[in-house]
């Protein structure tokens, strides 16, 4: 396969990507409007939120990986995870644009922090300030990230044409 077209295949990717995040957007604003009004800030309530937050995260931390992978592909074993979101501020001259905004990565941090912890905790006490705050940060990444994956997708655009 020519390099044109695995670029235009990662576009896909992130396009797709993108198609199952706007769904798990999709499913956390109907929830916001309907049944946590009826939970309140109770234990399910704070399940599903980070449910929500947890898969928004590992989705776009999945297209990362594709893009990582298509340029560049050298991550640390130990700390992968952290170093990948590193890598996708990173404007790498002669490859490729910065995939994400210093706005959008520093908040994206935020969620990579809380997916570890999720990942971790198994008891049933959420912290409702910490969801309060996350949430107040999902509203502010959701049109930074997909400003910056469209902006990225044109990008490939570009050296698709060549």
């Amino acid at each position: 396969m020519s390099e044109k077209n695995n670029g235009a295949v990662l576009k896909g990717q992130i396009k797709n990507g993108m198609v199952v995040i706007n769904k798990i957007d999709s499913f956390y604003r109907q929830f916001c409007l309907n049944d946590r009004k009826i939970l309140g800030k109770k234990t399910p309530s704070a399940i599903i939120i980070a449910e929500v937050f947890t898969d928004f995260y590992t989705c776009a931390e999945t297209i990362f990986l594709r893009i990582s992978r298509f340029f560049e592909n050298d991550l640390s074993n130990r700390t992968w995870h952290k170093d990948l979101l590193d890598k996708m501020i990173l404007e790498i001259q002669g490859v490729r644009q910065a995939v994400l905004g210093d706005e959008t990565y520093k908040i994206l941090i935020e969620f990579l922090k809380f997916r570890h912890f999720r990942r971790y905790y198994f008891e049933f006490e959420y912290d409702w300030d910490r969801i309060d705050y996350l949430e107040k940060k999902y509203k502010q990444v959701m049109p930074l990230l997909k400003r910056d994956l469209d902006a990225f997708c044109k990008f490939l655009d570009k050296i698709n044409k060549r």
